[in-house]
C-alpha cells in the first residue's frame, strides 16, 4: 500500500482519530456533560486543513464546545421542561453537546444530525461517554419534517447562505407547531427580527477560535410569522 493510501486508511478510522486528538473533558458552561474536545485548538485545526484536506477531512467543528451550543445545553439542563417527554432534533450537532443535554433532561427521543462523518462518530462517542441514548443521523435534513417536537440549532448563523436556508426551513417547522431553539453568540447572519430572546449566558470559549475567553451567548426562540 502506498504511503498516502496508508494515511487515508488511518484517517478513516474516525473513532481512533478522535480519541487520539482529543481528551474527554467537562464542558465549561455545562460541566455535567463531558465531551471529547481538542486541547490544542489551533494545532488540530491546522492539521485538518494542511495535512488532511487532500483526502476530504473537513474542519473539526465537532472537536469544540461552541458558545451557542453551550448556552443551549445550559438552558436545557436548567429548564428540562423544554424537552422532557418530547422528540428532539439537534441540527448541525457537531460534538452532540445539545443532544446529550436534551437526553439528560428527559427527552423521549433525541436525534443529532450532521453532514460530517467525523462529527457523527464524535456524537456517538460523546453520547456513550455520558451514558445517554442519541440517534445519530449523518444527513442533511434541511427541507424535511419528521415530526420533531423541538429542534435545537447552535451556532448556525455564521454564513449567509446557510443561515438563510436553515432559518427558512425552521420557520416552516414553527408554522406547523414545532418549538425551535437557537443558541448564538452574535454571529453575523442571526435574524434577530424573527427571534424572541429567552436567556443570555456568559460562556467560556476557546480564545484561539473566538478571539475572546468569554462570549455572551443567547438562547432564542424562533417566532412564527404571526409572532
Amino acid at each position: 500500500m502506498s504511503g498516502q493510501g496508508a494515511r487515508g486508511e488511518a484517517v478513516l478510522d474516525r473513532r481512533g482519530f478522535i480519541t487520539t486528538h482529543t481528551r474527554l473533558l467537562p464542558v465549561p458552561h455545562a460541566p455535567e456533560i463531558a465531551l471529547h474536545v481538542a486541547e490544542e485548538a489551533t494545532e488540530l485545526w491546522q492539521k485538518t486543513e494542511d495535512e488532511l484536506a487532500t483526502i476530504g477531512l473537513p474542519p473539526p467543528f465537532w472537536a469544540f464546545a461552541w458558545a451557542g451550543g453551550q448556552a443551549l445545553a445550559r438552558h436545557i439542563l436548567d429548564n428540562p421542561e423544554f424537552v422532557r417527554g418530547k422528540s428532539v432534533l439537534d441540527f448541525a450537532s457537531g460534538s452532540g453537546l445539545v443532544a446529550v443535554a436534551a437526553a439528560k433532561a428527559g427527552a423521549a427521543q433525541v436525534e443529532a444530525c450532521d453532514i460530517d462523518a467525523f462529527a457523527a462518530e464524535a456524537i456517538a462517542l460523546n453520547a456513550e461517554a455520558n451514558g445517554v441514548s442519541v440517534a445519530v443521523r449523518l444527513d442533511d435534513l434541511i427541507g424535511r419534517d419528521e415530526g420533531w417536537d423541538v429542534i435545537c440549532a447552535g451556532d448556525v448563523c455564521y454564513e449567509r447562505t446557510m443561515a438563510e436556508s436553515v432559518i427558512g426551513w425552521l420557520s416552516g417547522l414553527v408554522g406547523r407547531g414545532a418549538e425551535v431553539l437557537i443558541g448564538d453568540p452574535g454571529r453575523s447572519y442571526l435574524p434577530k427580527d424573527r427571534l424572541v430572546e429567552i436567556a443570555t449566558y456568559q460562556v467560556p470559549v476557546t480564545r484561539s477560535l473566538e478571539d475572546a475567553e468569554i462570549k455572551q451567548s443567547t438562547v432564542w426562540r424562533l417566532a412564527g410569522d404571526g409572532r
